[in-house]
């Protein structure tokens, strides 16, 4: 494999792709990093609400230099603008929410997952960490959990037959999204059902440790204009 795109095209086109799995009505959190760049990817035309998991039900966009307020802020820290009407409130409630099974999607990074739908994304042992944050609720509270990451790390798969880091959940990932295509996970393994234009099948799967089973309906990945 060849095939060389930069960290921005990497960065929009998976923050895009995952837009697109965005329905009327849903409430969707957005994990910290890459994730964050959803919100601004979502078609205006659909009417979501995004949870920030410290206290926020309807953010925006992410914030400019010019409009940001240092007291409105994502998970991750980020300054972000909000719409009109939304809600603020404490972590207890935000986390009521969650645990609840009041949000539809979530969407977050990893640093592993494998066949079987397990989530490795909160630490690399010997790391220093700020704690594990919401995401063990939020991958179980949540009705759908996409990953939005690249598909390699340091040219190392993160698509796994069996995670080795420590586990933030099981069984819980439903569709991976990177910058090689969508891979959903199903009882016969990772199904990739869409390719991005500059890479085969054989490139996916030179990439990825676990075995891919290729959908019937395989279809170019969507791609932003």
């Amino acid at each position: 494999m060849t095939t060389q795109l930069d960290k921005h095209t990497i960065r929009r086109r998976i923050a895009w792709r995952v837009a697109q799995e965005m329905r009327d009505g849903d409430i969707v959190n957005l994990g910290i990093g890459l994730p964050t760049l959803v919100a601004n990817e979502v078609d205006k035309e659909v009417e979501i609400l995004m949870q920030a998991e410290n206290g926020l039900l309807g953010i925006d966009n992410l914030a400019t230099e010019e409009n940001a307020d240092p007291d409105l802020v994502n998970a991750g820290a980020q300054p972000i603008t909000a719409i009109e009407g939304s809600c603020y409130f404490d972590s207890a409630a935000s986390f009521a929410i969650i645990r609840g099974g009041h949000v539809d999607s979530t969407v977050l990074g990893a640093l592993q997952v494998d066949e079987q739908g397990n989530l490795a994304n909160w630490i690399i042992p010997g790391k220093m960490v700020p704690g594990m944050g919401g995401a063990m609720d939020l991958v179980v509270g949540a009705k759908k959990v996409i990953v939005a990451m690249e598909h390699t790390v340091k040219g190392k798969a993160k698509l796994l037959r069996q995670c080795s880091l420590p586990l933030t959940a099981v069984n819980q990932v439903d569709l991976i999204v990177t910058e090689m295509g969508v891979i959903e996970i199903t009882s016969k393994g990772m199904l990739l059902t869409e390719l991005a234009p500059e890479f085969t099948v054989e490139d996916v799967q030179a990439a990825t440790e676990a075995k891919l089973v290729v959908s019937d309906n395989l279809k170019p990945m969507a791609l932003p204009v």
